[in-house]
């Protein structure tokens, strides 16, 4: 079985809406329906040229895919681009308190598709609890995350209380940071059509990690049991936000992860330093290595990966990294950012069925220590760090 740390199940499910012209005037619900599904079809537009595989190939999450690939649990992430990218306000503009309720939406929108969908093969795990029931039952696990702390809220008080009602649904971790700056946590450049440095000149960040809301929001994740995903932290952010769960929870019993990550062969910010993976083990986190050729690739080959063979030896040098730097094969996990606009994927990996194959090759490359690499160190830093506070 794999766990797959972070996939983007949401990106392709658009809201459905038969209201009529009458019911659109009068109903103010029908009405924000009918803006979500536009939304949606935007996204989805956007997806068919950017995102999926190819524009005919559809999404790479699927059910089926995710089935064909012998994936057990996957990390779906909640995720507003639109919101994000809100062409509404200037560029660095604080969080709407708008967004938050769409995200809720989006929580309620997949969990009707998988409800009418796929309700006998897919379960929403809600706790650690309930994803080991699953597991039990030969039904794939769906577990919600969040994708920037954008979403969260306007004000230090929005967010606690956001983060309280995140918990209550059973989302098990939060990335404060993502692509751009919006007042919570500085973020690294993770674009891949854009050099670093034309990335920082195109959107500058103010010298600093964690605001105080996202101060506020790792407070109460790690009050209310919602483990911390330093994806796509600056530096500096990464800093604080060890720093202040340290002082939060001093015996580090609770986890640190990077759900989609690559270890810095080369120069590529997004990537992870030695210093960073060695912090993270000290919290005995859990490092999903993504499947994007951009940064996967950086530092060890000049050329994309043509072959699922030169994706699989990508991958595994960069497990082999973590090892060499922790000591074991307790924390290197799979994230896969799959839909996740990491377009082009590593050859050989551009869908969920795919994992299968993964799985094998890790398995003839590490023996039995590929289960914890494939699922045993997901599923340990889930059972310590989600809903512990519950």
């Amino acid at each position: 079985m794999v766990v797959d740390l972070h996939a983007h199940y949401p990106m392709h499910l658009i809201p459905p809406s038969e209201a009529s012209v009458v019911r659109l005037i009068v109903s103010r619900r029908e009405r924000t329906r009918w803006r979500d599904r536009m939304r949606a079809l935007l996204t989805e537009a956007g997806s068919r040229l950017w995102n999926y595989p190819s524009p005919a190939a559809g999404p790479a999450v699927t059910v089926p895919l995710m089935r064909a690939g012998r994936v057990g649990a996957v990390l779906s992430v909640l995720y507003v681009p639109l919101d994000e990218m809100d062409l509404s306000c200037a560029y660095g503009s604080p969080p709407n308190p708008d967004y938050f309720p769409r995200l809720l939406r989006q929580l309620e929108l997949v969990e009707a598709h998988v409800g009418a969908a796929h309700g006998d093969a897919v379960r929403i795990a809600r706790t650690p609890t309930e994803l080991e029931a699953a597991r039990d039952q030969g039904r794939l696990a769906l577990v919600h995350c969040v994708e920037g702390g954008f979403h969260l809220g306007a004000t230090p008080g929005e967010v606690e209380g956001n983060v309280a009602r995140l918990a209550e649904r059973g989302v098990a971790y939060i990335g404060l940071a993502h692509l751009f700056w919006r007042g919570v946590a500085t973020n690294v450049a993770a674009l891949p059509f854009l050099p670093d440095w034309v990335y920082h000149l195109l959107f500058p960040q103010p010298a600093r990690g964690l605001t105080v809301l996202g101060e506020a929001a790792l407070r109460a994740m790690v009050r209310h049991g919602i483990l911390v995903d330093v994806t796509h932290m600056s530096a500096r952010s990464f800093d604080d936000a060890l720093e202040l769960m340290d002082e939060l929870d001093p015996q580090r019993r609770v986890p640190a992860i990077a759900s989609h990550m690559a270890c810095r062969f080369g120069h590529l910010e997004y990537n992870l330093t030695d210093d960073q993976i060695e912090r993270l083990a000290r919290r005995d986190g859990a490092m999903g290595v993504i499947l994007c050729d951009h940064f996967v690739k950086e530092g060890l080959r000049h050329r994309r990966t043509r072959t699922f063979e030169e994706s699989l030896e990508a991958i595994c040098r960069h497990v082999d990294r973590i090892r060499e730097i922790t000591g074991s094969h307790r924390h290197a996990a799979i994230g896969s950012d799959l839909d996740g606009y990491i377009k082009p994927t590593l050859a050989g990996l551009d869908d969920m069925s795919a994992m299968a194959a993964l799985r094998e090759g890790l398995r003839r490359r590490y023996g039995d220590d590929a289960d914890a690499i494939c699922q045993g160190n997901a599923l340990r830093v889930l059972r310590a760090g989600w809903a512990a506070g519950a």
